[in-house]
Protein backbone atom coordinates (compact mmCIF):
# COMPACT_ATOMS: atom_id res chain seq x y z
CA UNK A 1 0.00 0.00 0.00
CA UNK A 2 2.08 2.91 -1.25
CA UNK A 3 5.31 1.06 -0.10
CA UNK A 4 7.44 1.40 -3.42
CA UNK A 5 9.62 4.35 -4.19
CA UNK A 6 8.33 6.68 -6.97
CA UNK A 7 10.61 8.62 -8.86
CA UNK A 8 10.98 12.36 -10.43
CA UNK A 9 10.85 12.60 -14.10
CA UNK A 10 13.94 14.11 -13.69
CA UNK A 11 15.58 10.40 -12.33
CA UNK A 12 15.80 11.44 -8.41
CA UNK A 13 14.59 9.82 -6.04
CA UNK A 14 11.38 10.85 -3.83
CA UNK A 15 10.58 9.87 -0.69
CA UNK A 16 8.61 6.76 -0.30
CA UNK A 17 5.23 6.90 -1.06
CA UNK A 18 2.96 7.62 1.92
CA UNK A 19 -0.47 5.58 2.72
CA UNK A 20 -2.74 9.23 3.11
CA UNK A 21 -5.23 8.74 0.32
CA UNK A 22 -5.61 4.66 1.60
CA UNK A 23 -6.33 6.01 5.39
CA UNK A 24 -8.31 8.95 4.03
CA UNK A 25 -10.81 6.49 2.21
CA UNK A 26 -10.60 4.43 5.42
CA UNK A 27 -11.35 6.96 7.48
CA UNK A 28 -14.00 9.10 5.04
CA UNK A 29 -16.04 6.11 4.90
CA UNK A 30 -16.15 4.81 8.40
CA UNK A 31 -17.14 7.38 10.25
CA UNK A 32 -19.97 8.44 7.96
CA UNK A 33 -21.03 4.89 5.27
CA UNK A 34 -21.12 3.12 8.26
CA UNK A 35 -23.57 4.68 10.20
CA UNK A 36 -25.51 4.70 6.92
CA UNK A 37 -25.92 1.05 7.03
CA UNK A 38 -25.89 0.57 10.77
CA UNK A 39 -28.68 2.58 11.01
CA UNK A 40 -30.70 0.97 8.79
CA UNK A 41 -30.32 -2.59 10.45
CA UNK A 42 -29.99 -1.13 13.86
CA UNK A 43 -34.19 -1.54 15.43
CA UNK A 44 -34.96 -4.53 13.30
CA UNK A 45 -33.55 -7.03 16.30
CA UNK A 46 -34.18 -4.73 19.35
CA UNK A 47 -37.78 -4.01 17.87
CA UNK A 48 -40.46 -5.63 20.31
CA UNK A 49 -38.11 -4.09 23.34
CA UNK A 50 -38.15 -0.75 22.23
CA UNK A 51 -42.34 -0.93 21.80
CA UNK A 52 -42.90 -2.71 24.75
CA UNK A 53 -41.02 0.72 26.12
CA UNK A 54 -43.07 2.48 23.80
CA UNK A 55 -45.93 1.07 25.78
CA UNK A 56 -44.53 1.44 28.91
CA UNK A 57 -43.91 4.85 28.53
CA UNK A 58 -47.20 5.64 27.67
CA UNK A 59 -49.27 3.27 30.55
CA UNK A 60 -47.01 5.97 32.77
CA UNK A 61 -48.48 8.59 31.89
CA UNK A 62 -51.83 8.13 30.90
CA UNK A 63 -52.19 5.41 33.17
CA UNK A 64 -54.12 3.20 30.61
CA UNK A 65 -52.30 0.92 27.70
CA UNK A 66 -51.48 2.61 24.20
CA UNK A 67 -54.48 1.09 21.28
CA UNK A 68 -52.50 -1.21 18.94
CA UNK A 69 -52.85 1.50 16.15
CA UNK A 70 -50.88 4.16 18.11
CA UNK A 71 -48.12 1.68 18.54
CA UNK A 72 -48.40 1.08 14.95
CA UNK A 73 -48.20 4.53 13.80
CA UNK A 74 -45.67 5.59 16.43
CA UNK A 75 -42.99 2.43 15.19
CA UNK A 76 -43.94 3.10 11.38
CA UNK A 77 -42.27 6.76 12.01
CA UNK A 78 -39.51 5.32 13.88
CA UNK A 79 -38.76 3.36 10.82
CA UNK A 80 -39.74 6.07 8.44
CA UNK A 81 -37.91 9.00 9.80
CA UNK A 82 -34.71 7.47 8.85
CA UNK A 83 -35.65 7.56 5.32
CA UNK A 84 -37.04 10.97 5.25
CA UNK A 85 -34.50 12.61 7.11
CA UNK A 86 -31.71 10.93 4.45
CA UNK A 87 -34.17 13.11 1.78
CA UNK A 88 -33.68 16.38 3.88
CA UNK A 89 -30.08 15.48 3.81
CA UNK A 90 -29.66 15.12 -0.28
CA UNK A 91 -31.51 18.20 -0.06
CA UNK A 92 -28.29 19.81 1.73
CA UNK A 93 -25.47 18.26 -0.58
CA UNK A 94 -25.02 21.06 -2.95
CA UNK A 95 -24.75 24.20 -0.29
CA UNK A 96 -22.53 22.44 1.77
CA UNK A 97 -19.90 20.76 -0.77
CA UNK A 98 -19.86 24.32 -2.03
CA UNK A 99 -19.78 25.54 0.95
CA UNK A 100 -17.66 23.93 2.98
CA UNK A 101 -15.88 21.50 0.66
CA UNK A 102 -16.60 17.85 0.56
CA UNK A 103 -13.84 17.21 3.71
CA UNK A 104 -15.83 20.23 5.29
CA UNK A 105 -19.21 18.99 4.61
CA UNK A 106 -18.24 15.56 6.27
CA UNK A 107 -16.49 16.95 9.39
CA UNK A 108 -19.73 19.43 9.62
CA UNK A 109 -22.28 16.12 9.16
CA UNK A 110 -20.85 14.43 12.16
CA UNK A 111 -22.97 16.64 14.39
CA UNK A 112 -26.01 14.77 12.83
CA UNK A 113 -24.61 11.62 14.50
CA UNK A 114 -22.85 12.35 17.55
CA UNK A 115 -26.26 14.57 18.58
CA UNK A 116 -28.76 11.96 17.78
CA UNK A 117 -26.42 9.21 19.58
CA UNK A 118 -26.71 10.93 22.73
CA UNK A 119 -30.52 11.76 22.11
CA UNK A 120 -30.86 7.65 21.50
CA UNK A 121 -28.90 6.83 24.22
CA UNK A 122 -31.01 8.65 27.21
CA UNK A 123 -34.26 7.93 25.66
CA UNK A 124 -34.85 5.11 28.34
CA UNK A 125 -34.22 7.67 31.24
CA UNK A 126 -35.77 9.87 29.89
CA UNK A 127 -38.62 7.80 29.08
CA UNK A 128 -39.53 9.89 26.02
CA UNK A 129 -40.07 7.99 22.70
CA UNK A 130 -40.50 11.08 20.85
CA UNK A 131 -36.61 11.46 21.53
CA UNK A 132 -36.13 8.52 19.42
CA UNK A 133 -38.18 9.00 16.73
CA UNK A 134 -36.80 12.76 16.55
CA UNK A 135 -33.41 10.99 16.98
CA UNK A 136 -34.35 9.09 13.87
CA UNK A 137 -34.62 11.86 11.60
CA UNK A 138 -31.84 13.74 12.86
CA UNK A 139 -29.39 10.32 11.94
CA UNK A 140 -31.23 10.47 8.55
CA UNK A 141 -29.76 13.95 7.87
CA UNK A 142 -26.34 12.29 8.76
CA UNK A 143 -27.00 9.61 6.23
CA UNK A 144 -28.37 11.67 3.77
CA UNK A 145 -25.36 13.95 3.60
CA UNK A 146 -22.83 10.90 3.82
CA UNK A 147 -24.74 8.55 1.13
CA UNK A 148 -23.65 11.33 -1.73
CA UNK A 149 -21.02 13.53 0.06
CA UNK A 150 -18.39 10.23 0.60
CA UNK A 151 -18.18 9.38 -2.93
CA UNK A 152 -17.96 12.45 -4.16
CA UNK A 153 -14.70 12.89 -1.78
CA UNK A 154 -13.49 10.01 -2.11
CA UNK A 155 -13.57 10.27 -6.53
CA UNK A 156 -12.12 13.38 -6.15
CA UNK A 157 -9.16 12.73 -4.23
CA UNK A 158 -8.58 9.07 -6.51
CA UNK A 159 -6.48 9.21 -9.63
CA UNK A 160 -8.36 8.08 -12.31
CA UNK A 161 -7.10 4.25 -12.04
CA UNK A 162 -8.41 3.86 -8.59
CA UNK A 163 -11.32 6.04 -8.49
CA UNK A 164 -14.24 2.98 -9.13
CA UNK A 165 -12.27 1.02 -6.23
CA UNK A 166 -12.50 3.84 -3.97
CA UNK A 167 -15.56 4.81 -4.59
CA UNK A 168 -17.07 1.52 -3.80
CA UNK A 169 -15.59 1.85 -0.47
CA UNK A 170 -18.73 3.94 1.10
CA UNK A 171 -20.84 0.75 -0.29
CA UNK A 172 -18.56 -1.93 1.25
CA UNK A 173 -18.92 0.18 4.28
CA UNK A 174 -22.30 0.56 4.21
CA UNK A 175 -22.94 -3.63 4.39
CA UNK A 176 -20.57 -3.96 7.30
CA UNK A 177 -22.65 -1.17 9.39
CA UNK A 178 -25.54 -3.55 8.23
CA UNK A 179 -24.01 -6.47 9.78
CA UNK A 180 -22.36 -5.29 12.69
CA UNK A 181 -25.70 -3.83 13.71
CA UNK A 182 -27.20 -7.76 12.99
CA UNK A 183 -24.91 -8.91 15.41
CA UNK A 184 -25.09 -6.56 18.10
CA UNK A 185 -28.39 -7.33 17.69
CA UNK A 186 -28.28 -10.72 18.55
CA UNK A 187 -30.15 -11.73 22.01
CA UNK A 188 -27.51 -12.44 23.95
CA UNK A 189 -25.55 -9.34 22.82
CA UNK A 190 -27.27 -5.83 22.69
CA UNK A 191 -30.87 -7.23 21.28
CA UNK A 192 -32.12 -7.25 24.03
CA UNK A 193 -34.14 -5.41 26.94
CA UNK A 194 -31.08 -3.83 28.93
CA UNK A 195 -29.08 -3.26 25.85
CA UNK A 196 -31.42 -1.85 23.10
CA UNK A 197 -30.67 1.70 24.39
CA UNK A 198 -26.53 1.05 24.05
CA UNK A 199 -26.91 -0.28 20.65
CA UNK A 200 -28.84 2.71 19.35
CA UNK A 201 -26.08 5.22 20.86
CA UNK A 202 -23.37 3.48 19.50
CA UNK A 203 -23.56 5.22 15.92
CA UNK A 204 -21.75 8.69 17.54
CA UNK A 205 -18.65 6.18 18.24
CA UNK A 206 -17.53 6.24 14.26
CA UNK A 207 -18.50 9.87 14.17
CA UNK A 208 -16.22 10.69 17.01
CA UNK A 209 -13.64 9.20 15.34
CA UNK A 210 -14.06 10.88 11.96
CA UNK A 211 -14.11 14.42 13.98
CA UNK A 212 -10.63 13.22 15.64
CA UNK A 213 -8.93 12.40 12.50
CA UNK A 214 -10.06 13.77 9.04
CA UNK A 215 -9.24 17.45 9.91
CA UNK A 216 -5.27 15.73 9.31
CA UNK A 217 -6.30 14.15 6.01
CA UNK A 218 -6.44 16.77 2.57
CA UNK A 219 -9.63 18.54 0.70
CA UNK A 220 -10.15 17.66 -2.49
CA UNK A 221 -7.54 19.04 -4.99
CA UNK A 222 -10.03 19.58 -7.47
CA UNK A 223 -12.32 21.49 -4.82
CA UNK A 224 -9.88 23.72 -3.65
CA UNK A 225 -8.48 24.43 -7.76
CA UNK A 226 -11.38 24.56 -9.82
CA UNK A 227 -13.78 26.14 -7.02
CA UNK A 228 -11.15 27.91 -4.70
CA UNK A 229 -8.62 28.58 -6.87
CA UNK A 230 -6.00 27.96 -4.96
CA UNK A 231 -2.76 26.04 -6.84
CA UNK A 232 -0.78 26.08 -4.28
CA UNK A 233 -2.38 24.30 -1.63
CA UNK A 234 -4.10 21.99 -4.47
CA UNK A 235 -0.31 20.83 -5.44
CA UNK A 236 0.19 20.20 -1.41
CA UNK A 237 -2.46 18.07 -1.23
CA UNK A 238 -1.76 15.91 -4.76
CA UNK A 239 1.74 15.47 -3.45
CA UNK A 240 0.37 14.11 0.10
CA UNK A 241 -2.31 11.93 -1.18
CA UNK A 242 0.11 10.52 -4.42
CA UNK A 243 2.70 9.93 -2.24
CA UNK A 244 5.35 11.70 -4.93
CA UNK A 245 6.15 15.15 -6.06
CA UNK A 246 5.57 15.45 -9.77
CA UNK A 247 1.88 15.80 -10.07
CA UNK A 248 1.44 18.38 -13.45
CA UNK A 249 -0.18 15.55 -15.17
CA UNK A 250 -2.85 15.68 -12.95
CA UNK A 251 -3.11 19.41 -12.24
CA UNK A 252 -2.88 20.16 -16.36
CA UNK A 253 -5.97 17.86 -16.13
CA UNK A 254 -7.39 20.23 -13.73
CA UNK A 255 -6.72 23.35 -15.21
CA UNK A 256 -8.25 22.13 -18.69
CA UNK A 257 -11.67 20.93 -16.63
CA UNK A 258 -11.99 24.35 -14.76
CA UNK A 259 -10.98 26.12 -18.52
CA UNK A 260 -14.19 24.37 -19.73
CA UNK A 261 -16.37 25.23 -16.68
CA UNK A 262 -15.21 28.71 -16.58
CA UNK A 263 -18.84 30.00 -18.04
CA UNK A 264 -20.79 28.07 -15.87
CA UNK A 265 -19.36 28.97 -12.35
CA UNK A 266 -21.47 27.04 -9.80
CA UNK A 267 -24.32 24.99 -11.03
CA UNK A 268 -27.75 24.98 -8.57
CA UNK A 269 -30.08 22.10 -9.24
CA UNK A 270 -32.39 24.36 -11.43
CA UNK A 271 -29.33 25.13 -13.95
CA UNK A 272 -28.30 21.88 -14.09
CA UNK A 273 -31.77 20.69 -15.33
CA UNK A 274 -31.97 23.15 -18.28
CA UNK A 275 -28.06 22.24 -19.24
CA UNK A 276 -28.30 20.69 -22.28
CA UNK A 277 -24.81 19.47 -22.09
CA UNK A 278 -26.11 17.56 -18.93
CA UNK A 279 -29.28 16.11 -19.76
CA UNK A 280 -28.19 12.66 -20.31
CA UNK A 281 -25.90 12.24 -17.62
CA UNK A 282 -28.49 13.80 -15.22
CA UNK A 283 -31.61 11.12 -16.75
CA UNK A 284 -28.95 8.22 -16.50
CA UNK A 285 -28.14 8.91 -12.92
CA UNK A 286 -31.88 9.14 -11.72
CA UNK A 287 -32.67 6.03 -14.08
CA UNK A 288 -30.12 4.13 -11.99
CA UNK A 289 -30.36 5.44 -8.55
CA UNK A 290 -34.34 4.59 -8.91
CA UNK A 291 -33.56 1.26 -10.03
CA UNK A 292 -31.27 0.44 -7.29
CA UNK A 293 -34.04 1.52 -4.53
CA UNK A 294 -36.92 0.56 -6.74
CA UNK A 295 -35.50 -2.98 -7.82
CA UNK A 296 -36.53 -4.50 -4.43
CA UNK A 297 -33.88 -4.96 -2.19
CA UNK A 298 -35.42 -3.45 1.17
CA UNK A 299 -38.58 -5.44 0.02
CA UNK A 300 -36.37 -8.74 -0.07
CA UNK A 301 -35.01 -7.93 3.61
CA UNK A 302 -38.21 -7.12 4.45
CA UNK A 303 -39.45 -10.70 2.90
CA UNK A 304 -36.82 -12.54 4.32
CA UNK A 305 -37.53 -13.43 7.87
CA UNK A 306 -40.81 -14.77 6.55
CA UNK A 307 -38.99 -16.54 3.83
CA UNK A 308 -37.07 -18.84 6.15
CA UNK A 309 -39.72 -19.52 8.50
CA UNK A 310 -41.29 -20.92 6.07
CA UNK A 311 -38.47 -22.74 4.69
CA UNK A 312 -38.32 -24.65 7.90
CA UNK A 313 -35.54 -22.68 10.01
CA UNK A 314 -36.34 -21.94 13.65
CA UNK A 315 -37.61 -18.84 15.04
CA UNK A 316 -34.55 -18.44 17.43
CA UNK A 317 -32.23 -19.31 14.26
CA UNK A 318 -33.48 -16.60 11.92
CA UNK A 319 -31.80 -13.84 13.20
CA UNK A 320 -28.33 -16.29 12.69
CA UNK A 321 -29.46 -16.98 9.16
CA UNK A 322 -30.12 -13.06 8.27
CA UNK A 323 -26.65 -12.42 9.83
CA UNK A 324 -25.54 -14.87 6.94
CA UNK A 325 -27.07 -12.76 4.48
CA UNK A 326 -25.71 -9.75 5.63
CA UNK A 327 -21.91 -11.43 5.30
CA UNK A 328 -22.49 -12.43 1.91
CA UNK A 329 -23.74 -8.66 0.96
CA UNK A 330 -20.03 -7.81 2.89
CA UNK A 331 -18.73 -10.00 0.71
CA UNK A 332 -19.81 -9.33 -2.52
CA UNK A 333 -19.02 -5.52 -1.40
CA UNK A 334 -15.16 -7.03 -0.83
CA UNK A 335 -15.25 -7.88 -4.40
CA UNK A 336 -16.68 -5.45 -6.24
CA UNK A 337 -13.68 -3.00 -4.70
CA UNK A 338 -11.39 -5.39 -6.58
CA UNK A 339 -12.91 -6.60 -9.76
CA UNK A 340 -14.69 -2.97 -10.69
CA UNK A 341 -11.00 -1.43 -12.51
CA UNK A 342 -10.96 -5.03 -14.15
CA UNK A 343 -14.32 -5.39 -15.38
CA UNK A 344 -15.85 -2.00 -15.37
CA UNK A 345 -18.59 -0.17 -14.25
CA UNK A 346 -21.45 -1.06 -17.29
CA UNK A 347 -20.39 -4.63 -17.09
CA UNK A 348 -21.14 -5.07 -13.56
CA UNK A 349 -24.38 -2.99 -13.36
CA UNK A 350 -25.53 -5.18 -16.22
CA UNK A 351 -24.99 -8.34 -14.64
CA UNK A 352 -26.25 -7.17 -11.66
CA UNK A 353 -29.35 -5.90 -12.66
CA UNK A 354 -29.67 -9.11 -14.50
CA UNK A 355 -29.51 -11.60 -11.69
CA UNK A 356 -31.63 -9.25 -9.57
CA UNK A 357 -34.37 -10.07 -12.46
CA UNK A 358 -33.51 -13.44 -12.53
CA UNK A 359 -33.81 -13.89 -9.30
CA UNK A 360 -37.15 -12.34 -8.65
CA UNK A 361 -38.69 -14.20 -11.04
CA UNK A 362 -37.28 -17.18 -9.46
CA UNK A 363 -38.15 -16.11 -5.61
CA UNK A 364 -41.98 -15.43 -7.12
CA UNK A 365 -42.31 -19.23 -8.70
CA UNK A 366 -40.91 -20.42 -5.24
CA UNK A 367 -43.20 -18.28 -2.94
CA UNK A 368 -46.15 -19.97 -5.09
CA UNK A 369 -45.23 -23.36 -5.24
CA UNK A 370 -43.58 -23.82 -1.97
CA UNK A 371 -47.07 -25.31 0.31
CA UNK A 372 -47.31 -27.76 -2.28
CA UNK A 373 -43.31 -28.74 -3.25
CA UNK A 374 -41.41 -29.82 -0.39
CA UNK A 375 -37.95 -28.72 -1.62
CA UNK A 376 -39.54 -25.40 -2.82
CA UNK A 377 -38.88 -23.33 0.17
CA UNK A 378 -35.01 -24.10 -0.39
CA UNK A 379 -35.09 -22.32 -3.73
CA UNK A 380 -36.75 -19.49 -2.00
CA UNK A 381 -34.05 -18.89 0.29
CA UNK A 382 -31.35 -19.82 -2.49
CA UNK A 383 -33.17 -17.23 -4.78
CA UNK A 384 -32.95 -14.14 -1.77
CA UNK A 385 -28.70 -15.01 -1.58
CA UNK A 386 -28.65 -14.97 -5.34
CA UNK A 387 -30.42 -11.70 -5.45
CA UNK A 388 -28.28 -10.22 -2.74
CA UNK A 389 -25.33 -11.50 -4.77
CA UNK A 390 -26.62 -9.99 -7.78
CA UNK A 391 -27.41 -6.41 -6.02
CA UNK A 392 -24.32 -6.12 -4.27
CA UNK A 393 -21.89 -7.01 -7.50
CA UNK A 394 -23.68 -3.81 -9.11
CA UNK A 395 -26.80 -2.11 -8.39
CA UNK A 396 -25.58 -0.99 -4.54
CA UNK A 397 -21.87 -0.06 -5.05
CA UNK A 398 -21.97 1.38 -9.11
CA UNK A 399 -24.50 3.87 -9.47
CA UNK A 400 -22.14 6.75 -6.74
CA UNK A 401 -19.58 5.67 -8.77
CA UNK A 402 -20.29 6.41 -12.09
CA UNK A 403 -22.23 9.29 -10.69
CA UNK A 404 -18.67 10.74 -10.07
CA UNK A 405 -17.53 9.93 -12.89
CA UNK A 406 -20.00 11.46 -15.09
CA UNK A 407 -20.47 15.04 -13.85
CA UNK A 408 -17.66 17.55 -14.13
CA UNK A 409 -16.88 19.45 -10.76
CA UNK A 410 -19.28 22.58 -10.85
CA UNK A 411 -22.13 20.11 -11.86
CA UNK A 412 -21.72 17.38 -9.60
CA UNK A 413 -22.75 18.81 -6.20
CA UNK A 414 -25.67 19.24 -7.56
CA UNK A 415 -26.14 16.54 -9.48
CA UNK A 416 -25.62 14.47 -6.29
CA UNK A 417 -28.55 16.52 -4.29
CA UNK A 418 -30.48 15.30 -7.10
CA UNK A 419 -29.13 11.54 -7.23
CA UNK A 420 -29.37 11.60 -3.03
CA UNK A 421 -32.66 12.91 -3.78
CA UNK A 422 -33.96 10.31 -5.63
CA UNK A 423 -32.51 7.50 -3.91
CA UNK A 424 -34.25 8.52 -0.43
CA UNK A 425 -37.63 9.07 -2.02
CA UNK A 426 -37.45 5.79 -3.88
CA UNK A 427 -36.09 3.98 -0.63
CA UNK A 428 -39.27 5.64 1.04
CA UNK A 429 -41.96 4.61 -1.51
CA UNK A 430 -40.48 1.22 -1.25
CA UNK A 431 -40.58 1.01 2.36
CA UNK A 432 -44.30 2.66 2.21
CA UNK A 433 -46.13 1.03 -0.34
CA UNK A 434 -44.38 -2.76 -0.30
CA UNK A 435 -46.69 -3.71 2.57
CA UNK A 436 -49.70 -3.02 0.82
CA UNK A 437 -48.27 -4.92 -2.75
CA UNK A 438 -47.05 -8.07 -0.44
CA UNK A 439 -50.98 -7.50 1.13
CA UNK A 440 -52.61 -7.39 -2.58
CA UNK A 441 -50.49 -9.36 -4.92
CA UNK A 442 -48.56 -11.49 -2.53
CA UNK A 443 -45.22 -13.56 -4.01
CA UNK A 444 -46.52 -11.66 -7.44
CA UNK A 445 -45.11 -8.56 -6.01
CA UNK A 446 -41.41 -9.53 -7.11
CA UNK A 447 -42.60 -9.44 -10.42
CA UNK A 448 -42.90 -5.99 -10.34
CA UNK A 449 -40.01 -5.44 -8.80
CA UNK A 450 -38.18 -8.13 -11.67
CA UNK A 451 -39.36 -5.49 -14.51
CA UNK A 452 -37.91 -2.39 -12.86
CA UNK A 453 -34.64 -3.97 -13.27
CA UNK A 454 -35.19 -5.32 -16.58
CA UNK A 455 -36.41 -1.79 -17.80
CA UNK A 456 -32.85 -0.16 -15.61
CA UNK A 457 -31.16 -3.31 -17.74
CA UNK A 458 -32.35 -2.20 -21.07
CA UNK A 459 -31.41 1.72 -20.50
CA UNK A 460 -28.12 0.87 -18.95
CA UNK A 461 -26.96 -1.74 -22.12
CA UNK A 462 -28.29 1.39 -24.83
CA UNK A 463 -27.30 5.07 -22.73
CA UNK A 464 -24.65 4.73 -20.57
CA UNK A 465 -21.12 4.11 -21.58
CA UNK A 466 -18.04 3.01 -19.95
CA UNK A 467 -16.32 5.17 -17.74
CA UNK A 468 -13.35 2.81 -16.50
CA UNK A 469 -9.89 4.82 -16.60
CA UNK A 470 -11.51 7.98 -18.10
CA UNK A 471 -10.69 11.54 -16.68
CA UNK A 472 -14.14 13.36 -16.14
CA UNK A 473 -13.27 15.36 -19.75
CA UNK A 474 -13.17 12.17 -21.19
CA UNK A 475 -16.26 11.26 -19.67
CA UNK A 476 -18.19 14.15 -21.09
CA UNK A 477 -16.79 14.19 -24.23
CA UNK A 478 -18.69 10.84 -24.50
CA UNK A 479 -21.88 12.12 -23.36
CA UNK A 480 -21.10 15.45 -25.64
CA UNK A 481 -21.98 13.28 -28.69
CA UNK A 482 -25.37 12.18 -26.98
CA UNK A 483 -26.61 15.38 -25.69
CA UNK A 484 -25.88 16.81 -29.52
CA UNK A 485 -23.05 19.81 -27.63
CA UNK A 486 -19.42 21.01 -28.44
CA UNK A 487 -17.52 20.47 -25.36
CA UNK A 488 -15.55 23.77 -24.38
CA UNK A 489 -12.35 24.04 -23.61
CA UNK A 490 -11.58 27.63 -23.13
CA UNK A 491 -7.90 28.29 -23.35
CA UNK A 492 -7.20 24.97 -22.76
CA UNK A 493 -5.67 22.60 -24.87
CA UNK A 494 -7.25 19.25 -24.96
CA UNK A 495 -5.80 16.18 -27.26
CA UNK A 496 -8.90 14.44 -28.74
CA UNK A 497 -9.19 11.85 -26.78
CA UNK A 498 -8.56 13.39 -23.20
CA UNK A 499 -4.98 14.00 -21.20
CA UNK A 500 -3.18 11.05 -21.12
CA UNK A 501 -0.34 10.18 -18.10
CA UNK A 502 2.82 9.51 -18.47
CA UNK A 503 3.84 6.05 -18.08
CA UNK A 504 5.94 6.67 -14.86
CA UNK A 505 2.67 8.53 -13.78
CA UNK A 506 0.71 6.08 -14.44
CA UNK A 507 2.62 3.20 -12.84
CA UNK A 508 2.99 5.03 -9.70
CA UNK A 509 -0.91 5.48 -9.81
CA UNK A 510 -1.43 2.14 -9.08
CA UNK A 511 0.93 1.30 -6.12
CA UNK A 512 -1.86 2.03 -3.64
Amino acid sequence: MLEKDATHKSGSKSRPQQPVLALATLIAAFGSSFQYGYNVSVVNSPSQFMQQFYNTTYMERYHSPMEENVLTLLWSLSVSMFPLGGFFGSLMVAPLANKLGRKGTLLFNNIFSIVPAIMMGVSEIAKSYEIIIVARFIVGICAGLSSTVVPMYLGEIAPKNLRGALCIVPELFITFGILCAQVLGLRNILGNSTGWTLMLGLTGIPAAIQLLLLPFFPESPRYMLIQNGDEQKTTEALRRLRGWDDVDSELLEMRQEDQSEKAEGHLSVFSLLSQRSLRWQLISIVVMMMGQQLSGVNAIYYYADIIYSSAGVRESDIQYVTMGTGAVNVFMSVAAVFIVEASGRRLLLLCGFGICCGASVLLTVALNLQETVTWMPYVSIASVIIYIIGHGMGPSPIPPVVGTEMFRQTARPAAFMVAGSVHWLSNFIVGLIFPFLERGLGPYSFIIFAVICLVTLIYIWLVVPETKEKTFLEVFQMFAKRNKVELNLGDGDLPPKGLKESPEDAQKATQF
